[in-house]
């Protein structure tokens, strides 16, 4: 896999919202999905003063990210955790607030580009998808043994597949000859599923069911709800975090997260607001910032991204 092929999502932009809490010495940013190091290296290229703490569950990821980030030497401390334990780590480095977060929801390249993790519909793969290879249930354990039902659930609600149904019944169906060990078998099943007129939209017609495991193996929307918040927490004041997603779940879940966070909590008709009601963070980007076509034009994993970014503007108080 070689790194230079890996180009990070609206990295300027992303650099250019956080910029303005990183700039004095000693600040720390917080990278919750490390993946192959492009965010991070940027981060502590731009700001010589900063600490960079890095996140991942992917262990190949944070070996390859550590080869990249060697040169920063202490200023950088990768750390094998899914992003909810956040607090967890930040804990055991005895460090209390931090100035920025960044969380790149996308999967990584890395587990797009091996073949033999089973992430990527375009290529023969056995089912796994497991970011954490170490842990969990793989998809073809999903495919295998969960009912119909759920399996339905998952599509529509993770996939946003319309064609769930007739999907699923055609999983089952093939599940009870033979259960799935690889992902062309999976693919040639959806391709044989799907009417004529939903094959003709949206590139792969896999995509959406694929997307659906992966969320599913890793329990992303899960951690995703836990992660958010707690990352809202450990923002010092005038910290600042910036969040890409890469679907409407994940998006929705980040907005409203924000939105919560933005607004005042106050009972309507109150003279003056008292500090406890008052907004605790302010939005930086008017709703969701998309990539330019030029960027999309130089990586088209870019496309999907959706970029919102929230500044910490005042303390909790109980």
């Amino acid at each position: 896999m070689s790194q230079s092929r890996h180009v990070p999502v609206m990295l300027q932009r992303c650099l250019d919202l956080l910029a303005p809490a990183l700039q004095e010495p000693g600040a720390v940013a917080v990278d919750c999905t490390l993946g192959l190091g492009g965010h991070s290296e940027a981060l502590l290229s731009r700001f010589p003063g900063l600490r960079l703490v890095g996140l991942d569950r992917d262990k190949e990821a944070l070996r390859l990210s550590g080869e990249r980030l060697a040169p920063f030497g202490e200023r950088a401390t990768l750390v094998h955790a899914v992003y909810d334990e956040l607090p967890d780590v930040l804990g055991r480095l005895g460090i209390a607030r931090v100035q920025g977060v960044l969380f790149d929801l996308g999967v990584s390249s890395l587990q797009l580009d091996e073949a033999g993790r089973g992430f990527a519909y375009a290529q023969d793969a056995p089912l796994d998808m497991r970011m954490d290879q170490t842990t969990g249930i793989s998809a073809a354990e999903v495919l295998n043994t969960y009912p119909a039902g759920e399996l339905v659930r998952i599509l529509r609600t993770y996939g946003e597949e319309k064609q769930a149904k007739r999907i699923v019944a055609a999983i089952v169906r093939e599940r009870e000859k033979e259960p799935f060990t690889t992902s062309a078998r999976l693919v040639q099943l959806i391709r044989d599923a799907l009417p004529q007129a939903a094959k003709r939209t949206g590139g792969n017609p896999a995509k959406r069911t694929f997307q659906a495991l992966r969320i599913e193996v890793n329990g992303e929307l899960a951690v995703l709800e836990r992660a958010i918040p707690a990352a809202v927490k450990a923002l010092d004041v005038g910290g600042r975090m910036a969040v890409l997603s890469y679907h409407s779940l994940e998006d929705r879940l980040v907005k409203q997260v924000f939105a919560a966070g933005a607004a005042s909590t106050a009972p309507p008709g109150l003279p003056v607001v008292p500090e406890r009601y008052q907004p605790r963070l302010k939005l930086l980007t008017r709703g969701a910032e998309l990539p330019t076509e030029e960027e999309i034009a130089a990586n088209r994993r870019a496309a999907p991204a959706r970029l919102r970014a929230a500044q910490r503007i005042r303390e909790d108080v109980e």
